[in-house]
């Protein structure tokens, strides 16, 4: 369980060190209102993380358990999503990264709006459910249990306060958007290695079981 743990906070770490809505809301903050703020933004995404987490653990173990034949579904769907993301991945990384340009944010924002920001750009981004519902359906693909699966979302809620912490820090010193820029391509080339690998698993998995 520990290995596959590790490969999945790998995907998921990589994800969150690359270009994303996450990205774009706490360098927009930290850039025009400093680091207070932009760690408020950071907590607010970390809250959706338990949020998104949570849902798909429960909801797809409710789904396993009433419908055994759907985690075979499960693995050739989320296997050919985290798949897709890896290979998006690749051709950004191959293409020279993303575009890390980030526009300040203006707004006066409180502490309280500030993690309310940070929550509503989490859980309105269907990119993000996606990804943490094919996150567990990696994880169920496994063996792992639901209850096993919901204990993951602590460790990504927790890496993303961490990775994301980082970036506030960075981009409100205003310091930081010439190293993004020039290690995008290598934040995307791990993701897609991680996520890739995941996909190909599941994808593999769901081939096997299928012929049995």
């Amino acid at each position: 369980m520990i290995s596959i743990y590790a490969l999945t906070w790998l995907g998921v770490l990589a994800a969150q060190i690359s270009p994303g809505p996450n990205l774009a809301a706490v360098a927009s903050v930290g850039l025009a209102q400093g680091r207070r703020s932009a760690l408020f933004v950071v907590t607010g995404i970390s809250s959706g993380m338990l949020v998104w987490s949570m849902a798909t653990a429960l909801g797809l173990g409710a789904l396993i358990e009433a419908f055994p034949w759907s985690l075979l579904v499960l693995k050739f769907v989320g296997g050919g999503y985290l798949l897709f993301l890896g290979l998006n991945a690749a051709r950004a990384s191959l293409q020279g990264g993303a575009a890390t340009t980030f526009t300040p944010d203006a707004r006066s924002l409180s502490d309280g709006h500030a993690w309310r920001l940070g929550v509503l750009v989490l859980l309105t981004n269907p990119k993000a459910a996606l990804m943490w519902a094919a996150v567990a359906s990696f994880l169920f693909g496994q063996g792992l249990s639901a209850w096993h699966v919901l204990a993951f979302g602590p460790m990504g809620a927790l890496s993303g306060l961490l990775i994301y912490g980082i970036y506030a820090w960075l981009f409100s010193t205003g310091m930081a958007m010439r190293g993004y820029r020039r290690f995008a391509r290598w934040f995307e080339g791990v993701f897609a290695a991680a996520f890739g690998a995941m996909g190909a698993s599941l994808l593999w998995a769901g081939v096997r079981e299928a012929r049995n």
